[in-house]
């Protein structure tokens, strides 16, 4: 029998419902220890695996290059010198700090579940004139309001050193403390994305609804509303990570340190091009001069076999694209096919271990097992060539923009080439790449353009802020969950994806 199954056998030979883990929780507290549970996990597994991953990683090494264990087995130091077990538990114990993300999940959602009943009281008091479902909404909305201003407030309350500037001394004074906002900057940003989806969502059913009544012998969709309902979603990812890799050439103090790294291994490329292409834009290298930017790309023609001139902007105008390619010779349609086959086997080797480990933890029936590993082998195929295409068009962006198309629209004379290498270049692998999303089975897309659009949001603005406007971040916060909470208790469909799913099953008593 399935494990997902509501239906158990009792020893009478009767069919009955299994019995849920928390169902001696009573049900009113049943949200809180769900949304508890789950912030712990969310929070503490990535560690975890990053923990056992870095600690397979020095084992292997150290078996390779025979040198003997000077730490007993399982206790191996880590590179600021704790201990495997050490850190395991220090991971483990900060989960649990009343400050962090699992508070902050329990007193949400918690607080969104047990104030409902108390606004309610005073709504039917003060506003007996509402219908009864208007006053349900408002209640529903109150509460979550509360909860989400409550417990972002949380979270901002710890001070972490990435916030904190100490001015020196001056004139005898002791220095000055400085705290910042913005550490919650990522979460807002969620919410906010998250509640336009649900208004954007909204305001287009109510257009079909209106549709229906206008044209009742043909109440579905015209060829442009067609077209623009199935590519909203790719269109909003092909901006957002536009958006993103823009931020990550020229601006990566905007985007969070992970993500930079994330990016810079996807890209696999060298950080003596981006710089160059950097210093292209605030023109401090410039074409036909000499600006003592030489030494920079040239260091590059040295590694890679190069003639020295190239990396010359003063000898050189354009540096050739063969730089851009990295070794894989003058052809750009070569190097977009190269980059393509080794991004996609750098993505299998990610996708390809978490799909067979899903497939094998759903299969509960051994006689379907081979049937959920191939899928899983395809959905992991097909995830990989939607990075490698993202990849490989990016690249190719480049240079469509460098060599394609760009000096026969913009011009060949120095002035034209930096204009394209100060920005034009970079703009059109940005354009093109986010369509790779359209490899991607379409039930993903939106959680794609979902994940990704967020971040983008952040770019726009800077990583840190004063202290003393961090009020109007948690307005923001508090009224954009306030909306998607009360959507989701009142028409789950209508928060989209998985994030939906997740939160209509946290919030259900």
């Amino acid at each position: 029998m399935s494990s997902s199954s509501h239906q158990a056998h009792r020893p009478d030979g009767s069919r009955g419902r299994t019995t849920r883990w928390d169902e001696g929780i009573p049900p009113m507290l049943r949200p809180l220890v769900r949304a508890y549970l789950l912030g712990y996990v969310s929070s503490v597994a990535p560690r975890l695996l990053t923990l056992l991953l870095q600690h397979l990683t020095r084992r292997k090494l150290k078996r390779q290059a025979q040198e003997p264990a000077t730490t007993p087995a399982g206790a191996q130091p880590q590179k600021n010198g704790e201990p495997f077990l050490e850190a395991l538990q220090r991971i483990l114990r900060g989960g649990l700090d009343w400050q962090r993300f699992p508070t902050f999940c329990a007193v949400l959602v918690g607080g969104s579940t047990l104030l409902e009943r108390p606004f309610s009281v005073v709504f039917s008091q003060l506003a007996n004139n509402l219908s009864e479902i208007a006053r349900r909404r408002l209640s529903r909305w109150c509460a979550s309001f509360t909860a989400a201003w409550l417990s972002l407030r949380l979270l901002q309350s710890k001070q972490t050193p990435s916030f904190t500037d100490t001015l020196p001394s001056a004139n005898g004074t002791p220095p000055k403390t400085i705290h910042y906002a913005g550490r919650t900057l990522d979460l807002t940003f969620f919410a906010v994305t998250r509640a336009l989806d649900v208004i954007g969502g909204e305001l287009w059913h109510r257009r079909r609804l209106r549709r229906r009544r206008q044209v009742p012998q043909n109440p579905g969709w015209s060829s442009l509303e067609s077209a623009v309902s199935r590519l909203t979603d790719p269109a909003i990812f092909a901006l957002s990570s536009g958006l993103i890799m823009w931020t990550w050439i020229y601006l990566p103090s905007r985007l969070p340190r992970a993500y930079n790294k994330w990016i810079g291994s996807a890209a696999a490329v060298d950080g003596r091009l981006i710089e160059a292409l950097r210093l292209c834009r605030t023109g401090k290298l410039r074409y036909g001069l000499d600006t003592g930017c030489a030494n920079l790309l040239g260091s590059m023609c040295a590694d890679y076999g190069w003639p020295e001139e190239w990396g010359n902007p003063a000898k050189s105008v354009p540096f050739p694209c063969e730089m851009v390619h990295m070794g894989c010779g003058p052809s750009c349609e070569y190097h977009a096919v190269s980059r393509f086959a080794r991004s996609f086997r750098w993505a299998m080797a990610t996708y390809l271990p978490l799909s067979l480990l899903l497939a094998l933890g759903r299969s509960s029936d051994h006689r379907r097992l081979p049937a959920g590993l191939r899928r899983a082998l395809l959905s992991a195929a097909r995830s990989s060539a939607f990075l490698a295409t993202f990849i490989a068009l990016f690249y190719y962006g480049v240079c469509l923009a460098r060599t394609r198309v760009g000096p026969s629209v913009l011009g060949k004379d120095a002035a034209a080439r930096e204009k394209i290498d100060g920005g034009y270049c970079i703009a059109c692998g940005c354009l093109l790449c986010g369509w790779s999303i359209l490899f991607e089975h379409p039930g993903r897309r939106k959680d794609l353009a979902l994940f990704v659009a967020p971040r983008a949001l952040a770019t726009l603005f800077p990583r840190r802020y004063a202290l003393d406007k961090q009020w109007r971040e948690t307005l923001v916060f508090a009224a954009s969950t306030a909306l998607v909470f009360t959507c989701v208790r009142e028409n789950r469909a209508r928060v989209r994806g998985v994030f939906g799913s997740v939160l209509g099953s946290v919030l259900q008593a």
